[in-house]
This record gives structure tokens, sequence and C-alpha cells, in this order.
């Protein structure tokens, strides 16, 4: 199936694009791309998936825009055609405006 994948922020810059056009198997999950990904960029490696294959609780993985948190998160379904949004954790703090 094809899916196309995006980056964001820092994991743009590892990946070197904003998107990736790919093919999977068929009945891929979201964890199983994202091991793909991390196998295929080493600077990716232990950044996307926890060591029991869930996926990090800091991330945001959308398919298709949607939050796959709120679907099987990393055991959610895949199908030809879908995106898969990959956002790295987000840093933030006051803005010292009072």
């Amino acid at each position: 199936m094809h899916l196309e994948c995006r980056f964001f922020a820092t994991y743009r810059a590892i990946v070197g694009q904003k998107s990736l056009d790919r093919e999977f198997p068929d009945g891929a999950t979201v964890a199983e791309v994202l091991s793909t990904l991390e196998a295929e960029y080493p600077d990716l490696e232990a950044q996307l998936l926890d060591e029991d294959g869930t996926i990090r609780p800091q991330l945001s993985i959308l398919k298709n825009g949607r939050d796959v948190t709120h679907m099987d998160g990393g055991e959610t379904l895949l199908e030809d055609g879908d995106s898969l949004s990959v956002f790295p954790p987000v840093a933030g703090g006051a803005s010292g405006v009072s």
C-alpha cells in the first residue's frame, strides 16, 4: 500500500524532507511503519517508539489528520492512500507576558 509520511520540526531535519511517499505491506500498523522509519533513519532510532514497541507518549502521530491515540494507538491499521504525520514533542514555557 502507498502511504505519505509527513515529518515536522526536528524530524523533518533528520529525514531531510517534509514528506516521503512510500510503499508498505498491506495491513501495516502505525507502529510497524514507525519501526521501519527508525531502522531506515538511524537518528530516529528510539525517538518514535519505546522499547516495548509503543508510541512514545510525548509524540503526536496523526493518521489523516486524526491523532492515533484516539484510535488504536500503534495498532491503528493503515490503508492505501493514508497520510501519517509525525510531530516531535513540543517544548514550551512562559512567554514573559503578564
